[in-house]
């Protein structure tokens, strides 16, 4: 099978301009319009290394899909994530992506259609904080997706995934992340405003686009994370991906 990924961020995007001017009331931060038309170019510049690591959750998800089983992206934005799993995974395999926002879901479609996407597949407009299907899955994929679920819902979504999910099977979560102890965390954030300086976005975009984030976009800590999915069910759990405030972990169902 061809193993050729496609880097996504040499495909041309429209800029992220979205807190590029001063807002007088901030509103929560939301996936409507307005950001899915700059969310390839958004997540690009606001995500350390994140092409790498669309790059080695499309490996680990080659590694454990299962013959006669779905791949589900939960919260699969513009199908960044599926078009990466593509060329590494059984074109029998059906992918299915879920996600809230409908433009996020148009955008995808469109993605799909021009990265020649001919695998089955199918998109589920699903608000991940209710009741959602998820059956017959080897790979379940949550790429900075957790950290925007409630924290209330948190658990009955990893539940939902281990439930749904064949023995063996896999959830690769990518998520944001608090340090361990308060010093840390401080200095971490500070490392990751700089990065997102280093790209260019203003001391203005910063600022407002945290006050936009700041009831939406809830971490835990590494830790938390491990317990969380522990007691939903999942056997080991491995981290594969640390970048102070970022990570990339996987956990195997038994």
């Amino acid at each position: 099978m061809n193993r050729k990924i496609i880097n996504t961020s040499k495909i041309d995007q429209p800029k992220d301009k979205v807190f590029d001017d001063e807002i007088k009331k901030i509103a929560d931060f939301k996936f409507g319009t307005t950001v899915a038309n700059v969310f390839d170019d958004m997540v690009s510049r606001s995500v350390p290394y994140y092409n790498e690591m669309q790059r080695m959750t499309a490996e680990l998800a080659a590694d454990f899909a299962q013959p006669g089983t779905d791949v589900y992206d939960l919260g699969c934005s513009t199908g960044t994530t599926m078009i990466g799993m593509n060329t590494l995974i059984s074109p029998d395999i059906r992918f299915i992506g879920v996600d809230e926002s409908p433009q996020m879901l148009e955008k995808c479609a469109l993605k799909l259609k021009e990265s020649g996407f001919t695998r089955p597949f199918e998109l589920r407009a699903e608000d991940l904080n209710d009741k959602i299907t998820i059956n017959n899955a080897s790979v379940v994929v949550l790429c900075l997706t957790l950290q925007f679920v409630r924290p209330i819902s948190r658990d009955k979504l990893l539940k939902t995934i281990v439930d749904g999910l064949v023995p063996g099977g896999v959830l690769i979560v990518v998520e944001k992340i608090l340090a361990e102890e308060s010093t840390f965390n401080r200095e971490f954030i500070k490392y990751y405003y700089n990065y997102k300086r280093r790209n260019n976005y203003s001391e203005l975009e910063i600022s407002q686009k945290r006050e936009a984030l700041e009831n939406v976009l809830i971490p835990y800590k590494l830790s938390e994370n491990y317990h969380m999915l522990r007691e939903a069910g999942f056997g080991h759990c491995e981290t594969f991906f640390k970048w102070y405030n970022f990570c990339g972990l996987i956990a195997v169902k038994q």
